[in-house]
């Protein structure tokens, strides 16, 4: 089982030739690979970075293999990438580049099969080309081969902010879990991208007070809660947190270190380190970016009783409101935000109630139990499922 496990069920490496806008020709690499199908079709993002390889490739589809399966997401895992720096082509020259490789992969993906979605340097204008170009070749529209689509061309209310909204409902469950009620408790957050920005409105709009945020450039603090609709025009005029008249300007690595209910860190990986975490003081810690936390700093946490919602977990609202974007596609019937967000709800809840019980269960910190659970559910459904032939 171990070995099937950690064995990608296929991967294809293929050559994208592009003609750029000056008439040269450049080939670019392009990887999919597809983990597993014991719980469904695979789904995974597509990113474009220069730093693509096809080692990391399995990597992230063996993850979302674990993430699905812990959500309870009816998919197995895959991931995509091309070897390209998207800040040096034009729009015209993504679109080449996208069209080719989608009809490269082609016999691989569709709605049953394998449903990409939007990553690192891609994004919902990527989907709609991905899916015109697979629909061109299948001779109808269809809507339900990826994800993070304009909600012109069936995208899901909602998607947007799925994953801040996830990293929230385990905000506030895992602040229940240590009785700490909501109005009033204080909270930073690293990071006001994608992520940060709205978990940082939606934990404000709950009762929390917000009391520090960064970005790249710094971070701004505010003793009685930051305003976050004000810090939002604010960066959106300028680009930046900084400069930010309802805050004090405050060192991005020393918001890691305020005492404070909830810490969110929502940037990039190894914030948490040895070196830092034993000045760490936040109670709660829900990891919004993917790998915040180093082994070290994880076993520095849990001898000093912080409790830390895991990135599989907490992060995972992204993917719930993809899978809810399929069904609506493959329906052809769209739901109102109201309903995207309930059943979005209700998907993070319950799973954070298997975690912390699997996690009693067991004597074994959230991470542990996490990835046990979601490995758990896997290994059952290839048992029951047998080996052809």
């Amino acid at each position: 089982m171990h070995q099937l496990l950690g064995t990608p069920r296929r991967e294809v490496t293929v050559s994208i030739p592009l003609r750029r806008d000056n008439g040269d020709i450049e080939v670019f690499t392009g990887h999919r690979v597809q983990h597993n199908f014991s719980r469904g079709p695979a789904k995974g993002g597509l990113r474009y970075s220069p730093d693509v390889t096809l080692d990391e490739v399995r990597a992230l589809a063996m993850w979302m293999t674990w993430k699905c399966a812990l959500l309870d997401v009816p998919y197995g895992g895959a991931k995509g990438g091309v070897r390209i720096d998207p800040r040096h082509y034009s729009p015209a020259e993504l679109e080449r580049v996208t069209r080719r490789y989608t009809s490269e992969i082609s016999p691989l993906i569709g709605p049953e099969r394998d449903i990409p979605a939007p990553d690192i340097g891609t994004d919902e204008r990527t989907m709609a080309w991905l899916m015109d170009t697979y629909s061109v070749q299948q001779g109808h529209t269809v809507l339900g081969v990826t994800t993070g689509k304009p909600l012109s061309l069936g995208g899901s209310l909602g998607r947007a902010t799925a994953t801040s909204r996830g990293v929230a409902h385990v905000a506030f469950a895992a602040l229940g879990d240590r009785g700490i009620a909501l109005h009033g408790a204080t909270a930073a957050v690293q990071g006001f991208g994608k992520v940060g920005r709205y978990a940082a409105r939606f934990l404000a709009e709950a009762g929390l007070e917000v009391v520090a945020v960064s970005d790249q450039y710094g971070a701004v603090a505010a003793e009685a809660g930051l305003d976050i609709p004000a810090l939002e025009q604010h960066v959106d005029a300028t680009g930046s947190v900084l400069d930010f008249a309802g805050g004090d300007v405050l060192d991005g690595a020393a918001l890691l270190e305020l005492e404070v209910d909830l810490l969110v860190p929502a940037a990039v990986e190894g914030v948490l380190h040895g070196g830092n975490t034993g000045r760490v003081r936040a109670k709660v810690i829900v990891e919004g970016a993917n790998g915040p936390t180093t082994p070290e700093a994880d076993e520095v946490l849990r001898q000093a009783d912080v409790l830390v919602a895991p990135d599989i977990l907490a992060n995972a609202g992204g993917v719930v409101v993809s899978y809810f974007e399929w069904v609506q596609a493959n329906q052809a019937f769209w739901w109102s935000s109201d309903e995207v967000e309930a059943r979005l709800a209700t998907r993070m809840d319950l799973a954070w109630q298997s975690v912390t019980a699997h996690a009693r269960r067991l004597g074994v910190p959230l991470r542990a139990a996490a990835t046990a659970l979601a490995v758990e559910r896997v290994a059952q459904a290839h048992q029951q499922r047998g080996l052809y032939p």
